[in-house]
């Protein structure tokens, strides 16, 4: 059984089982990247098109590579070099791709929404690579994914979400994500930087780590998107890290197997600390390799792939 749905939009609209058949799917794709010859003929003769109106170096590439290791066509397009600088609408911009023959379509957008305006005037699949402030779902999958391969299950886990949790489409896309496999999810930042209204969406709010931290099993920390502090969100660089920087110190405070989390490009000696990046805790590069494998799952299943048991080995 492959995914019922044409389009991946976000975290939010999917079933518990949906999120499911990724994860496993994603399973036998890790192996192809582990091989020597990185390469399956799954997706020969589809094109594939890195639509991106942001810059972004580790989502485009990671979804690159997953589409030439399954051997679909892949094109880059992005704002700085196509139309969309002259005013060309989603509208019109859907149709172009109609008509070069696109089969999926992976976009990324600066206003919220947008995947879901092109996905109903294109016939061809499209997934949300980030979407303003509002998902980031196949980050929130990888995060998953890593997270149940080191635990073994995400249901009964308590992941704390620390940072800018109301610019983050990736924790927003985690919260849905990981509250509908069962996990306890809490969200640690400064009281300007997390939503009202938060505790509705079934997380626990602090405004301090010393209170949101102990017990934590997974830590994500979010990056700090420097800019914040201009317009007032926060007093200063120096004085976020020390109030919400993790430190060695403050991950003594979780459980003593935590994992420590990061969708990149981190901060270092801001939001995070070097020698946790680097630490024994740190999965922060088995998210790259991760995400690439459920990029592949996706493409797979949104292609019309049968699952994992049918997923080449």
């Amino acid at each position: 059984m492959g995914l019922s749905r044409k389009d991946l939009l976000g975290i939010q609209e999917l079933s518990v089982e949906e999120i499911q058949l990724i994860l496993d799917t994603a399973e036998p794709m890790r192996d192809i990247i582990r091989r020597q010859i990185k390469k399956v003929p799954t997706l020969r003769g589809k094109a594939l098109i890195n639509l991106f109106y942001e810059p972004s170096t580790r989502t485009r590439t990671s979804f690159e590579l997953a589409g030439k290791y399954m051997s679909a066509d892949t094109i880059n397009i992005s704002t700085s070099t196509s139309s969309a600088v002259k005013g060309e609408t989603l509208k019109d911009t859907a149709k172009t791709l109609e008509v070069m023959g696109a089969d999926i379509v992976i976009i990324r957008h600066g206003a919220a929404g947008a995947p879901h305006i092109l996905s109903k005037h294109l016939s061809a699949s499209v997934i949300n690579a980030g979407d303003g402030f509002h998902e980031h779902p196949t980050q929130a999958l990888l995060d998953m994914y890593t997270i149940r391969e080191r635990k073994g299950q995400i249901s009964g886990l308590k992941v704390a979400i620390v940072g800018d949790i109301l610019h983050s489409r990736v924790a927003r896309s985690n919260i849905w994500g990981l509250t509908k496999m069962g996990a306890e999810v809490c969200v640690i930042g400064p009281s300007t930087l997390l939503p009202p209204g938060i505790a509705e969406l079934g997380v626990t709010p602090f405004t301090s780590l010393e209170e949101g931290l102990p017990g934590a099993d997974v830590i994500i920390v979010l990056r700090v998107q420097l800019e914040r502090q201009q317009k007032g969100l926060f007093p200063t660089i120096r004085e976020y890290a020390r109030l919400f920087g993790v430190t060695a110190e403050r991950v003594g405070m979780a459980k003593p197997d935590v994992l420590i989390m990061h969708p990149g490009p981190m901060n270092r000696g801001v939001e995070i600390a070097p020698e946790v990046a680097d630490s024994v805790h740190s999965v922060i590069n088995e998210q790259v390799t991760n995400g690439v494998a459920v990029r592949m799952a996706l493409l797979y299943l949104l292609a019309g792939g049968g699952g994992p048991h049918e997923a080449i080995g």
